[in-house]
This record gives structure tokens, C-alpha cells and sequence, in this order.
């Protein structure tokens, strides 16, 4: 067997997975975002909020403890594992491996950010290609925005937050810019459609 075939292969079996990607304003975001995603959704999770990179963070437990959901800060060689939320830890990069192999990377900010979405959409469409899922929240800045381009080639779907809606528009005009958005929503209506793109690609 080719390492192509064997590539092609793990992409084609592995399971879906959702990325998001928030920065400021991005905490009451992505609560919002959980709450409504309930505890059922049987994919991965993945997390990327900007944070401070000398200061612990607490935003896997505030998250976990206020919607009900299993939040944790992602490590480095777990298997992402459907129904969980993984927090990029305050710098480092997170990736996401064929297979659901969660990587984390010291290698050099990008855009002056560690952890970086655009690395982790990249690696998402790389892993899960169709069966990738990303969505730009608040932030400001363009982080995401190559990343977004990178689902989409690679026949993923992606979702911003309407920018009219968001606390900091930035991130998610930067995203729509792109022309690689599929849906451009509301906070509040992002979570139904979510459920319901996991539904369809499942079956």
C-alpha cells in the first residue's frame, strides 16, 4: 500500500470534527455557542481562544462547569475523542492529526498569536478534508481566515459568526472575505446548524 493510499484511507475513515476559533469578546461566545450544541454532539470539539501566554487558564473549567460539557485542555499525543471539548493551552499551537491525533507545536507564532487558528483549520482540512468543520467567532485581527480557504478547498464546511452580531468583528469579516464561508449566522443559530451538518455528514 502507497503512503498516499494509506493517507487517503486514514482521512476517508477517520471521524468528523468541529474546530472554532474566537478571540476577544470570544469567552461569552463560545459559551453561548456550547450551551446550545447540548451534550450530545458526537464529534470532537476543538478550541482555539486567544489568550494570555504567560498566565494560566481557567477557560477549559469555566466552560465545562457552565454548560455541562466535557472541556479539557488538549495534550499533546491524545486521541480526540467524540462528545469532548479540547482547549488549545495559553501558547502553544494546536493541531490535529489523521486519525484524531491531537499535536501540540512550539514552532513560532503566526500573526504574533500562539495558538494559531489558521494552523489548526490547516491541519483539520489536512486530517478530515469533507468531514471537517469550522467556525470563525468574535475576535479582532484576521486569525482563521487562511485556515477557513483551507477547509473549504478541501470540500469542508465552514461557518462564521455574522459580524454584525459579533462583540469584535474582525476575525469573522476577515473570514467572510474570503468567499470560502458557507453560512454566515447569528451566535445564537450557529449551534442548530452545526447539529445538523454533523447529522448529514454522518449519514
Amino acid at each position: 500500500m502507497t503512503a498516499d493510499r494509506s493517507c487517503e484511507e486514514a482521512v476517508r475513515d477517520a471521524p468528523f470534527a468541529v474546530a472554532v476559533a474566537a478571540s476577544a469578546g470570544g469567552l461569552l461566545a463560545l459559551l453561548r455557542l456550547l450551551d446550545g450544541l447540548g451534550t450530545a454532539l458526537p464529534v470532537p470539539v476543538l478550541i482555539i481562544q486567544h489568550l494570555h501566554p504567560e498566565h494560566r487558564t481557567l477557560l477549559a473549567d469555566i466552560l465545562g462547569r457552565r454548560t455541562g460539557r466535557s472541556v479539557k485542555l488538549a495534550e499533546d499525543g491524545e486521541r480526540a475523542e467524540p462528545g469532548l471539548v479540547y482547549v488549545a493551552p495559553p501558547d502553544r499551537h494546536l493541531l490535529i492529526r489523521p486519525g484524531g491525533i491531537l499535536s501540540l507545536s512550539d514552532s513560532a507564532p503566526v500573526h504574533f498569536l500562539r495558538p494559531c487558528a489558521d494552523l489548526l483549520f490547516e491541519s483539520l482540512a489536512d486530517a478530515y478534508a469533507d468531514r471537517a468543520i469550522a467556525c470563525v467567532l468574535t475576535g479582532t485581527g484576521q486569525d482563521g481566515a487562511t485556515g477557513v480557504a483551507a477547509v473549504k478547498s478541501r470540500g469542508g464546511t465552514v461557518i462564521a459568526q455574522d459580524p454584525e452580531t459579533a462583540e469584535f468583528p474582525g476575525m469573522p469579516e476577515a473570514a467572510v472575505g474570503t468567499g470560502a464561508v458557507d453560512f454566515v449566522l447569528p451566535l445564537d443559530d450557529i449551534a442548530a446548524v452545526l447539529r445538523g451538518l454533523v447529522d448529514t455528514k454522518r449519514h
